[in-house]
């Protein structure tokens, strides 16, 4: 039975979603695809796309389903994506998982499996508000439980300030994730009643969670 290498990640603001993104697409030997990789790489080379798209982001606005669609639908038709890819941030919405659904119908293709992060809410908001940044141009980063630094607010490397961005502040993480529940995590279930869905912990290290990760997508091969 041939690998699992067409997959979606999905997971809530604070999951480690993009740390396990990269490590897993490594590893599958496939292209992370994240929306924020393809507005950026759309933008910076003034696509037609691009410039559509930054006229939302410029105004604050999330990018239109159908643009977003597009831009998903382009990078995976490149080369590297031909033998899979690792879907990071889209689909974001049911709209747009039925539209991907489409899109892969007419490539005669279809997804292998759907991988969810699961994480309870108290220790998203830890992770996520707790984060402390510093102001030098480096961008250091601390927690202030999991990695603090030695004198508190205080950066370990160059001795500058270190500050909590306002989205990661708690009223900001508990609108995020608001948000997500509203309109991402339907999918999980969207996808669960094609079979594709496989829900894993992010809770413990880095290296525990993708080992989970690989586990959990073999089962699903096994299954197949």
């Amino acid at each position: 039975m041939p690998p699992l290498t067409r997959i979606v990640l999905v997971g809530p603001p604070g999951a480690g979603k993009g740390t396990q993104a990269t490590r897993l697409a490594g590893k599958l030997s496939v292209p992370h695809i994240s929306t924020g990789d393809l507005f950026r790489a759309n933008i910076s080379r003034q696509t037609a796309l691009g410039k559509r798209a930054k006229v939302f982001m410029d105004a604050g606005h999330l990018v239109p389903d159908e643009l977003t669609i597009e831009m998903a639908k382009d990078r995976m038709r490149q080369p590297d994506a031909e033998n899979g890819f690792l879907l990071d941030g889209f689909p974001r919405n049911v709209w747009q998982a039925e539209a991907l659904d489409e899109l892969l119908k007419t490539e005669a293709s279809k997804l292998d499996a759907v991988l969810d992060l699961e994480i309870p809410e108290g220790e998203l908001i830890k992770r996520i508000a707790g984060r402390r940044i510093c102001r030098s141009r480096s961008a250091h980063v601390f927690h202030v439980s999991y990695s603090p630094p030695r004198k508190r607010g205080v950066c370990d490397l160059c001795g500058d300030q270190l500050y909590q961005r306002d989205d990661d502040s708690e009223e900001t993480v508990r609108k995020r994730l608001e948000v997500y529940c509203t309109q991402t995590e339907p999918i999980i279930d969207y996808y669960k009643t094609q079979g594709l869905a496989v829900t894993i912990s992010s809770l413990g290290s880095v290296d525990e969670v993708t080992r989970r990760a690989l586990e959990a997508l073999k089962r699903e091969d096994d299954d197949e």
